[in-house]
């Protein structure tokens, strides 16, 4: 089997597991009483913090774990095992209620074991890139190809939640009314009036059915799915420390050769500009999910459905990436997945107040622009980072991205976006419209100085007519 198929399968179940349960978690939160607003704000906002706080604690320290200490295939394969065991216990922590402090957010027992799961995952988010970059002969060219299959695990998480609801309970209430009806009838005759009578009563019960995306079995599948990851990665290629036997300081504990990249202005332009984006970004993770199904937008009765188009954009997206890099080159392409977050919370800002296809096609149109939104800003960026660094920090350099937009930028987005609903809420009701368009506007500031400011002399290579051939993909 090649590598590069190898490495298909590893992003395929990686993604897969985030998935499962990732989006759909507001439902189950909101299901079991979690979703209300205290004092402290509410457990769902925390559910949605505790990844960026475990982007800031633990990626920098497993970067150097990998590139000085172990393999990177057997931490991967550690960490998703540790992971399935956090994963199937904690909907059993759930409970209703609201914090007291903002303190008591993080307190909450399944929110404590949220924490400890997204600590063992975070950090796998830049190791898995840093594995298929060391293993793969042109970056440019066949990392998109290899990343589309996680694309590919995210959508079919997303299906694999849309039937775990099916075990919620209402698929027997479905069958027993529908065998109830069908008894009545018969017994009916040509009863007209018992006939209706028996209608009705089946149109009650169905009237109760929601298949709202809450099934705490969402995460048992992922649990499930981040074992047989776990194990998976020891089959992986055999990925070295590129430091090992090199003397270790507190400085290389704390990432400091990671950090050093800053000094170099165009990554420092990125760096911040991917930390600045990521705060908006949030919004789509905390609340996206809430404003669409407040519309009333589902694909096949599923909410999560409709968010999961966005996935299928992104395959699309994914595959053009390697023709895209010999166009465009990195600064552009960056451009394009900023300003593409620009146009989505505009369109969703207008969208609210709306009726027909007026709310639904910008809505849609939001979702489905998140292939451009991730592949041509966080793909890019990984590409552009594994660039950047030396092959000694590459491990540590993902994770520095990874800290600071999947920990700072999102962390503090998911907070923001959590005072900010509430100051966009007025007797219970949600003023979208506000809601998004500041965001927007925020984006927009980010990308406007970021075309300004960001210059690599590297880039220009995506110019050089042989990078434009060497990096079309094969058909």
């Amino acid at each position: 089997m090649s590598v590069k198929i190898r490495l298909s399968i590893m992003m395929f179940l990686q993604f897969f597991v985030w998935g499962s349960w990732y989006v759909a978690m507001y439902g189950f939160l909101k299901e079991a009483g979690m979703t209300e607003l205290g004092l402290g704000g509410s457990f769902d906002a925390a559910a949605y913090t505790v990844a960026p706080i475990a982007a800031i604690l633990a990626p920098l320290t497993l970067g150097l774990i990998c590139d000085r200490l172990m393999n990177t295939e057997r931490v991967l394969a550690i960490l998703n095992i540790a992971g399935a065991a956090l994963l199937w216990i904690a909907p059993t922590l759930a409970s209703a209620g609201a914090p007291d402090s903002f303190l008591s957010q993080f307190t909450q027992p399944m929110i404590l074991c949220l924490l400890a799961y997204m600590l063992c995952f975070m950090p796998t988010l830049g190791l898995t890139a840093s594995l298929s970059f060391k293993h793969l002969a042109n970056s440019e060219k066949d990392f998109p190809a290899v990343r589309v299959l996680g694309t590919i695990g995210w959508i079919a998480g997303n299906w694999v939640m849309w039937g775990c609801r099916l075990f919620n309970g209402e698929s027997e209430t479905i069958s027993k009314a529908t065998a109830e009806l069908t008894t009545a009838k018969a017994a009916a005759g040509s009863d007209e009036t018992a006939i209706s009578a028996a209608q009705q009563a089946f149109d009650t019960v169905m009237s109760t059915i929601q298949y709202s995306d809450n099934s705490p079995h969402i995460f048992h599948a992922a649990a499930i799915a981040s074992a047989i990851l776990g194990v998976y990665c020891l089959t992986l290629p055999k990925t070295t420390p590129p430091a090992k036997g090199e003397p270790i300081s507190i400085s290389k504990v704390f990432g400091i050769d990671a950090w050093a990249l800053l000094k170099d202005k165009a990554f420092f332009v990125f760096a911040v500009a991917s930390f600045l984006v990521c705060i908006p970004l949030a919004g789509y993770y905390a609340k996206g999910y809430g404003f669409v199904d407040d519309m009333g937008v589902q694909l096949f009765g599923s909410t999560t459905g409709a968010m999961s188009t966005g996935q299928m954009s992104e395959i699309l997206f994914m595959l053009i990436m390697p023709l895209c890099f010999a166009r465009l080159g990195v600064k552009k392409m960056l451009i394009i997945g900023m300003l593409a977050w620009v146009i989505r919370y505009a369109l969703w800002g207008f969208a609210f107040g709306q009726d027909g296809p007026l709310m639904t096609t910008p809505i849609f149109i939001g979702i489905l622009l998140h292939g451009i939104c991730y592949d041509f800003f966080f793909v890019t960026g990984m590409i552009y980072t594994d660039k950047k660094a030396q092959p000694e920090v590459r491990g540590q350099a993902q994770s520095l991205i990874v800290m600071l937009t999947q920990g700072f930028g999102l962390g503090i987005g998911a907070q923001a976006f959590g005072w900010w609903m509430g100051q966009c809420t007025s007797d219970n009701v949600v003023d979208w419209s506000r809601l998004w368009y500041a965001p927007a506007l925020f984006a927009l500031g980010v990308m406007v100085a970021f075309a300004l400011l960001f210059w690599d002399r590297s880039d220009s290579a995506s110019d050089d007519p042989e990078t434009k051939v060497a990096a079309l993909p094969d058909l």
